[in-house]
């Protein structure tokens, strides 16, 4: 039997992945929540990429309790990092069905794919399930409307590097998926080891809640650089790999390019501006900027400049600010860099 995505999270990253899936022919569930839910349930996923606008019939459910899981299934969880621990406890202990009778928990039986930023769900998921595959995911989507995800990236829609946690692990799951991954328009490379290119991709995002703050043509590139700075600096010293900038940006300049949407402004920011956009009150930057933080204090150092903008951005979103409420002098007084 074909494996069916379970996507927890049908979001920027979870609809785009799964509405391209289901184009290729996968079977394909989205878990959504909210408005997000109401409008897939009446009207689809209506999908806008650089060439098509269309409305996809993709089955949708509100949990688990909705569907019947299967050995086949594969669980995709592409939420916000700062709400995966509570998703991953909702589906860990679910029955898992075949010939008419129970075989197992989810967390025994199915593998999960941990398609988010930053390097935190790996290690929340193997508390909950046995089998777990990480994905460096990049993929430029937006999800700003009920109902709708916007797909920016072409020829390919993006690349999602995947690899098991622990590494040398579900050899022939990572070939299926891969082939379905590259079926559906996406780059899906299988890296002997793939949490180097979630730390490189970490270090990429440190940026966001700069973007989040100060609006997307904020012009933060001074202040970037000192997080990107600390961060190798941290990385370094805890012994942690990271895939060399070489090497991923060869990978990068053989996939996707970015390309404007019709409809769409090109200025639309990326997951954490989106989040502030949306006013969703919270933000994954403790897990991207207090991720380095967390590093450095695990290891007697400190980290002040990620720490103190993840502190701001968290401040942010509780109090529904929106992105370029701020400007750099601002943030760079706070972070002590003025």
């Amino acid at each position: 039997m074909p494996n069916r995505y379970v996507i927890v999270g049908a979001g920027a990253i979870g609809g785009a992945v799964g509405g391209r899936l289901h184009q290729a022919g996968r079977p394909v569930v989205l878990v959504a929540r909210g408005e997000h839910l109401e409008v897939l349930r009446r009207d689809g996923l209506r999908l806008r990429t650089p060439d098509e606008d269309v409305r996809l019939d993709v089955p949708v459910v509100g949990g688990p309790d909705e569907l019947e899981l299967t050995p086949d299934d594969v669980l995709v969880f592409a939420t916000k990092t700062q709400q995966v621990d509570a998703a991953l406890r909702t589906w860990a202990d679910v029955d898992v069905h075949a010939d008419g009778r129970v075989v197992g928990p989810a967390g025994a039986l199915l593998p999960v794919l941990t398609a988010l930023n930053g390097v935190a769900a790996e290690p929340m998921a193997l508390r909950y399930f046995s089998r777990v595959v990480g994905v460096c995911v990049w993929m430029p989507s937006v999800h700003l409307t009920p109902g709708e995800v916007i797909i920016r990236g072409g020829p390919t829609s993006g690349m999602l590097h995947l690899g098991s946690v622990p590494a040398g692990r579900e050899h022939d799951l990572l070939a299926g998926v891969s082939a379905d991954l590259v079926a559906a328009t996406l780059d899906a490379p299988r890296p002997d080891d793939v949490m180097p290119w979630k730390y490189r991709k970490l270090i990429s995002n440190l940026a966001n809640g700069l973007q989040a703050l100060l609006g997307a043509g904020g012009g933060s590139k001074d202040l970037a650089t000192a997080l990107e700075g600390e961060a190798r600096t941290v990385l370094a010293a805890a012994g942690i790999e990271v895939t060399p900038d070489a090497e991923e940006a060869a990978a990068r300049s053989a996939g996707f390019s970015m390309h404007h949407v019709p409809g769409v402004p090109d200025d639309v920011g990326g997951s954490t501006w989106q989040s502030l956009q949306r006013g969703t009150g919270n933000v994954e930057t403790d897990y991207l900027n207090g991720e380095i933080a967390r590093i450095a204090h695990g290891i007697g150092q400190e980290a002040p400049y990620n720490a103190r903008l993840a502190s701001l951005v968290r401040q942010a979103a509780a109090r529904g600010q929106q992105p370029g409420a701020v400007t750099a002098a601002e943030v760079a007084e706070a972070l002590g860099l003025a």
